[in-house]
């Protein structure tokens, strides 16, 4: 699979076909692009409950032909009120899995509310239809649930509802099995018939909160009742002419910039696609960015983010010129194959790239109750030290791997890009924007080529190289020679994540490409 689906006038691209195909349905029937990826984003919520759900978080960067304007809305949840690092007292690290991770309340369905307020113009209910219709009368499973189920088999079977839901008499269900979710349905149509109020104050609100503190949980109702999702100003830089846009802070996707300003300083026409260089240049600028993350990236209301001084062309220079030949050592967080990332553009030229999480695969692995939603775990990449960054405190946002990108070119967006994938999103990303607008590549070969990916996966201490093994013999000797602890995995690896892109080519046609490692599919007119 190496050719772009190209439309004409419409593009939907996601991890999962009946998604993509639900967007482009929304289209069909007048909806703009806003409303079309409310649907794509609730739709994975039911067709992909393993990497997102109403349980979980969102980023949306939107742009607005009318106005021009890039706009970013952060659906990410904070923590409770009573949720202190006194409460995990005794503990080293906040729990990954179970009540005592569920500590953040779920943003994405205030989200949907937001976007299609600000710029949809069907209603709730309209774009939900297909996400309720697939939970009610079920979907064909997909050998990624399948997969991430068997792995987390002894997890899953011990967790009420959750059992129930995913596992078939102790058992993952089988690629293809109808896989059917009546209680979530119910929520879904709640949803659509009362608004984002059920979720977050009526009934949805009260049984999810009323399970998490039956169980030990510090969740209030007054936390769901507080939530609000924020509009922001995105992020943006330079790089080759484009102006590339990213979500802010709580958000990692500066990295993703200070990248490119990094990059910016190699002459890529004399870097073969491919060779050593290219991949040890991008590792090791990935890992400077990364330095940088880690010593700042937080909740901004609780930190100040010195962003104007990580993203000066000048200090992204003095990095690119520590980089030589050898492999410098780092420290990663842990990488993930978890998440959805998702793009649409319509006819007329308005544009959504997003992004939603439970941010481990299942999440926290907690159902609350017989609502269906299955809770994210955001909250345990909080840390317990005081002196932390990304310190516990009540009421906060933590930092945050989704990262939803846009490069534009004047005034108007060229590239929609993303991935799944948590440690993997920047060097993902850094992988397809420089294959697009260095090497000039349409999307889908972008994402085809060979990937790799740096770091720590869940609950290894492996800080390696992981490369698919289509990397040619004598680049992977190279990077072996040069210090990198290089790991060959298998040729289409699912651990590179599911990414996704849409092009808008010369002729002003829209080039979709969708991940060969997922589910996913570009669907355009």
């Amino acid at each position: 699979m190496n050719k772009s689906i190209i439309g004409t006038k419409q593009m939907v691209v996601s991890p999962h076909y009946l998604a993509s195909q639900a967007g482009n349905r929304i289209l069909d029937k007048g909806g703009n692009a806003f409303d079309a990826a409310v649907a794509v984003s609730a739709c994975l919520a039911v067709v992909y409950p393993h990497m997102t759900g109403l349980g979980g978080d969102s980023f949306w960067l939107t742009f607005h032909q009318e106005t021009k304007s890039v706009r970013v809305y952060n659906g990410s949840g904070r923590s409770g009120k009573n949720v202190t690092r006194d409460v995990y007292k005794g503990k080293s690290a906040i729990p990954l899995r179970g009540i005592d991770s569920a500590i953040t309340v779920p943003g994405m369905v205030d989200s949907w509310d937001a976007v299609l307020k600000k710029y949809g113009r069907m209603s709730l209910a309209d774009v939900l239809e297909p996400a309720r219709d697939y939970a009610e009368n079920g979907f064909p499973v997909s050998a990624d649930q399948c997969r991430h189920t068997e792995t987390n088999l002894e997890l899953l079977a011990s967790t009420p509802y959750t059992a129930d839901i995913f596992t078939r008499c102790g058992k993952a269900p089988v690629p293809g099995e109808r896989f059917v979710q009546k209680e979530l349905a119910e929520s879904l149509n709640m949803i659509a018939e009362k608004g984002r109020s059920a979720f977050y104050e009526g009934d949805i609100a009260q049984r999810i909160v009323s399970y998490l503190q039956h169980n030990g949980s510090y969740m209030t109702l007054d936390d769901f009742k507080a939530h609000r999702g924020e509009w922001a100003e995105p992020v943006s830089s330079d790089y080759r002419g484009y102006s590339v846009y990213q979500a802010p802070p709580n958000s990692q996707g500066f990295t993703g910039l200070l990248t490119l300003n990094i990059l910016e300083n190699y002459d890529f026409t004399q870097i073969e696609h491919g060779s050593f260089e290219y991949y040890h240049v991008l590792v090791e600028a990935l890992k400077k960015s990364f330095l940088d993350r880690n010593a700042v990236l937080t909740d901004p209301a609780f930190a100040d983010i010195p962003l104007e001084r990580l993203l000066d062309k000048s200090y992204a220079k003095q990095l690119a010129e520590e980089i030589g030949y050898l492999a410098e050592p780092a420290e990663s967080r842990p990488v993930g194959s978890d998440t959805a990332y998702a793009a649409v553009i319509d006819a007329d030229g308005n544009a959504v790239s997003f992004i939603q999480s439970l941010y481990f695969e299942f999440g926290s692995a907690v159902t609350a109750g017989d609502t269906g939603i299955l809770l994210q775990n955001r909250g345990s990449f909080f840390s317990l030290d005081k002196n932390h960054v990304n310190t516990l405190e009540p009421r906060k946002r933590s930092f945050h791997t989704l990262m939803p990108a846009m490069a534009c070119k004047d005034g108007k967006p060229k590239v929609l890009y993303g991935t799944q994938g948590g440690e993997g999103q920047p060097q993902t990303q850094t992988a397809m924007i420089t294959r697009m607008l260095d090497y000039g590549m349409h999307p889908q070969q972008a994402i085809s080529e060979p990937r790799w990916v740096w770091g720590r996966t869940w609950g290894e201490e492996y800080e390696g190289l992981r490369v698919e093994g289509r990397f040619t013999k004598e680049t992977i000797e190279k990077l072996k020679d040069s210090g990198h602890l290089v790991e060959v995995v298998g040729d289409y690896d699912p651990l590179m994540g599911h990414a996704a892109a849409i092009k808008v080519d010369e002729e002003g046609f829209l080039q979709g490409g969708a991940d060969p490692r997922g589910d996913g599919a570009a669907v355009g007119v």
